[in-house]
């Protein structure tokens, strides 16, 4: 049996997560103290009704952190397949969701409480489970269609018993994607943007493509950096790690970063690995 627990951040999306997990199959059950979750289990398996469970817990809980890691060894105990799924986002996007939907914060203890403050006391003590987790998502910068598309495609692969990776193009000027393994930073490279009829187009249009391409400093350092990856890859895959995200940066994530993580996709596919390129700010106005 699979278990899934989705924890992490107030706010960050958890229960978009669940929601994403119950698409694809799994039982879902939200607000479970870490307590229960063992026994629920235990009565899954003697049910022998459900192959993969997802539970959400959190500090709404009230006894969250002094049951979590009891419950994990608990779970280990059960012969089932755990994974910890953390979800979260910086500290302003937290704040900006919970200013927009008026809610309020879990550890917040009075109505003249500071809202940055109780996230950081939150961030503060969830960091030892944020670091124990298999797999965590970024909810920062992407839509919740974007954060389905990537739980589900880490849940499908999961179930592969393999590497999966994602190849994510992104923009300087939005923030560094937190979640990267691999980051390269392509902005010494020449620029579409400022050529009239390309700045409108992307990486995934052909013209665009062909101009990154065309100039040796591109396919040197393509080169040099593909090879560092087609070195690594199998070292990730004897370690045992199942998701692997490899960054690609230019300034406004739309030209150079989204031509070269399409390269980098179909590169890593030519070597039996399974690989996804996601583009995540390329619709982003500039």
């Amino acid at each position: 049996m699979d278990v899934v627990i989705v924890t992490g951040l107030s706010g960050a999306g958890k229960t978009q997560a669940i929601n994403a997990l119950e698409d694809i199959g799994y039982f879902c059950v939200d607000n479970m103290p870490p307590s229960l979750i063992p026994r629920f289990v235990e009565m899954a398996i003697q049910i022998n009704k459900y192959t993969t469970l997802a539970v959400v817990t959190d500090v709404r809980t009230g006894e969250f952190f002094s049951g979590f890691y009891d419950a994990i060894d608990d779970l280990r105990k059960l012969d089932v397949n755990v994974k910890i799924l953390f979800l979260d986002a910086s500290d302003a996007v937290l704040e900006k969701r919970y200013r927009e939907t008026r809610r309020k914060h879990p550890l917040a203890s009075s109505e003249n409480y500071n809202m940055l403050e109780a996230i950081e006391d939150e961030r503060r003590m969830l960091q030892p489970i944020f670091e124990m987790a298999d797999y965590h998502v970024v909810t920062t910068h992407i839509s919740t269609a974007q954060m389905k598309e990537q739980i589900v495609s880490l849940f499908l692969a999961d179930k592969n018993d393999s590497l999966y990776i994602r190849c994510m193009s992104f923009g300087f000027k939005y923030g560094v994607p937190t979640e990267a393994d691999l980051m390269l930073d392509v902005r010494c490279l020449p620029n579409p943007f400022y050529i009239e009829e390309l700045k409108e187009k992307t990486g995934l249009d052909k013209p665009v493509c062909d101009y990154v391409f065309s100039f040796d400093t591109t396919n040197e350092l393509v080169s040099r950096f593909y090879n560092l990856i087609e070195y690594l890859l199998p070292l990730y895959q004897k370690e045992g790690k199942s998701q692997l995200v490899i960054a690609i940066g230019c300034t406004g994530g739309k030209h150079r970063s989204v031509a070269i993580a399409e390269d980098l996709t179909v590169f890593i596919k030519r070597h039996d690995f399974k690989c996804k390129s996601v583009h995540r700010d390329i619709n982003k106005k500039i």
